[in-house]
């Protein structure tokens, strides 16, 4: 079963008599544990796909599927469970919440949507740090550790709830070439791992030299790219 299917999708604006066609009726699909990038100038579209993905933004038209569930006409609170539930989220600015620490941020997906109880809650948030090298850092406020660290919690934040689905919008923008190669090799693990499908929206071409699919937005319309990078896996 497809992770991601969308058939027809389409998102349009409208601002007084402006109307921008984002994204024009595009038809794709993404298979469990792969990793996909989504490419294209600014203004293509690759943000507002990647919002519709993550039930931050409806569509127009068409039918979307994320985990074996239509999301196309889901409510704004079904949305955010669903969310919760099922999606991480890596940021290009990391969004660690500041007043928390390390461990606070990697335990907070747990407390807003699943009852897990406190001890097994604390042990997977510990199982998680240890798994990006961040085992020992838990006690640290995110002004204390480095970008790359801060990318490092931030993927143990989004793989937390076992979500099958990471989101990662520009992940490798704020850090220098070390620390990207670093935080993409890490995410590689993690889905080898735990068997998670990374959709990236990127302009950075160390992350798309290590996809296995590109798709290629332009003007709102889509075009998919194989590419022998990145192995076999699964």
């Amino acid at each position: 079963m497809s992770v991601i299917v969308a058939k027809q999708l389409t998102k349009t604006y409208v601002t007084g008599d402006i109307k921008v066609e984002a994204i024009r009726g595009v038809d794709f699909s993404i298979e469990p544990a792969s990793f996909v990038s989504f490419i294209g100038p600014s203004g293509s579209g690759k943000s507002t796909l990647l919002n519709m993905i993550g039930c931050l933004d409806p569509p127009t038209a068409g039918l979307l599927e994320v985990v074996g569930q239509e999301i196309t006409n889901l409510n704004r609170q079904d949305a955010a469970r669903f969310r919760g539930e099922h999606i991480g989220f890596v940021f290009q600015d990391f969004n660690l919440i500041p007043v928390l620490t390390v461990f606070e941020n990697v335990e907070y997906p747990l407390q807003m949507v699943q009852s897990w109880p406190k001890e097994k809650r604390r042990e997977r948030v510990q199982e998680m740090l240890e798994a990006v090298g961040m085992g020992d850092q838990g006690n640290k406020y995110p002004s204390q550790i480095s970008g790359g660290q801060k990318q490092r919690v931030a993927v143990a934040r989004a793989l937390v709830t076992n979500a099958k689905l990471v989101l990662a919008d520009e992940p490798t923008a704020n850090l220098d070439r070390e620390t990207a190669t670093m935080v993409i090799d890490l995410m590689k693990k993690m889905r080898d791992e735990y068997q998670t499908t990374f959709v990236f929206s990127t302009h950075d071409p160390r992350i798309v030299d290590n996809v296995e699919i590109t798709f290629e937005l332009e003007d709102g319309t889509l075009h998919r790219h194989e590419t022998s990078a990145g192995g076999g896996h699964g």
